[in-house]
Formats: C-alpha cells, structure tokens, sequence
C-alpha cells in the first residue's frame, strides 16, 4: 500500500470502503475531498451564521430612481439570475386609491459540484456511497410568507440525468418578528450508483417599495462525509 493510499485511509476513517490502486492517492489526499465544503463562495453577503443578520437601513425619505431586483454582493463562483415578479393588487378593495404597491423579484444562485474533480473517484461513489451533507442558512427578512426555495440534485456523468434529489419552499410567519437566521439541511444516502456532480440552487425574495429589501443568505455548504450512505 502506497504512503498517501495510508494516509488517506487514515485520516479519513473509511471503514470498509473501496481505495483502489488506481487512485492517485497523492492528489486526492491534497485535495481532502472528504468533511469540507465543497461550494464555492459560501458568504457573497459578507456575513456569518454565528451573529445575527443585520437590521435592514430605513431612510427618513424614499431614495427614489429606478426600482432594484438584485442585491450587492460578490457572487463570484455562482451563476446567477433574477426573476421580476408581477405587482400583485389582490385583496385591495375596488376603488381603494393605491400610492404604491411592493415589487417582489427571486434571486436565483447556483453551482454545480464536479465530485471526480474535487478528488473523490468511482468506486467510492458507487459501492461505498458516502453521505452527501446539504446545508443553507437564510435571514427571516420577512418580506414575504414564501423567501426561500432550494433545490438540489445529484447528478450522472452526462450532467443530466437526476439520480435524487431535494426541494424545499418554506413558509415564512409574518405575525412575529423574529429576524434570524433559519437552517435548511438534508442528508443525501442511499442515492444508488452513478453519482458524478451536485447541483445546488437556491432562490431568495427581495422586495422594493420605495427602497430596496434583499433576503440574505451565509454558510451555503455540500460535504461529502466519509461514513457509509444507508440504503
């Protein structure tokens, strides 16, 4: 047994599992694909799961100009889209005089995750099957019941084909405010053979109405954890 195929056998504890000759050991010992995040960028806001998110800035007059849909930040590493919603004047009563109505916008964020690329290799995807650990942490901006939506996939070769997948569109209570950080997570196993790339999406809802109200979002993660997937 190669010195790397030992240190990688004994720093990652993977009991049971497939380490071929194969592998370059030396490689993917350096890239520690295994219990580290492997997206990209986890914090475009700047911002940390560990202190409360920022209180949104009030100003004492409209700032005026054009309506905004998409937050600052440095987005690097996702690819990004923004959606404008239509004004929605349902449950105004007829002949009710509007000034104004909020503008809402999903702000889209995705990446893919090339598992090979990262240092994992076939046999450990196929036969052992890791576990495959999502999580997301968003503000409770409450601009909105619905702020958040994620939608992940584990991927084959060709990209395309979905071997499992996760979604979730939580409802958000808007008669208590309570500006926090809410966790999203899940545990892929089981997910059978084939397993090539994650695909990681989530979409968070901004609001303008005579300034601009973003959802925030910190500590996206996907770790490949070595313990076995149950079936």
């Amino acid at each position: 047994m190669s010195e790397w195929k030992k240190r990688c056998e004994a720093e990652w504890g993977l009991q049971g599992a497939p380490m071929p000759d194969g592998v370059d050991w030396k490689s993917a010992y350096e890239a520690k694909p295994l219990g580290r995040n492997l997206l990209k960028n986890t914090a475009p806001f700047g911002l940390s799961k560990d202190a409360p998110p920022p209180e949104p800035e009030l100003p004492d007059a409209p700032r005026g100009g054009p309506p905004r849909f998409q937050p600052d930040g440095d987005f690097s590493g996702w690819t990004t889209s923004t959606e404008v919603l239509p004004l929605d004047s349902s449950g105004i009563p007829a002949g009710a005089v509007i000034c104004a109505l909020p503008q809402f916008s999903w702000f889209t964020l995705e990446q893919v995750v090339d598992l090979k690329a990262e240092g994992l290799w076939d046999e450990l995807l196929d036969e052992f099957q890791p576990e495959i650990v999502v999580q997301d942490w968003y503000e409770e901006s409450q601009v909105h019941e619905s702020i958040y939506r994620l939608h992940v996939k584990l991927l084959g070769a060709d990209k395309s084909t979905v071997i499992s997948e996760h979604a979730v569109n939580p409802s958000e209570d808007l008669s208590t405010y309570s500006h926090n950080w809410k966790e999203v997570s899940h545990v892929f196993s089981g997910y059978g053979p084939g397993v090539r790339y994650v695909h990681f999406l989530h979409r968070l809802k901004n609001s303008f109405l005579n300034d601009f109200f973003p959802t925030l979002f910190t500590g996206s993660s996907v770790i490949v954890r070595p313990v076995k997937s149950s079936s």
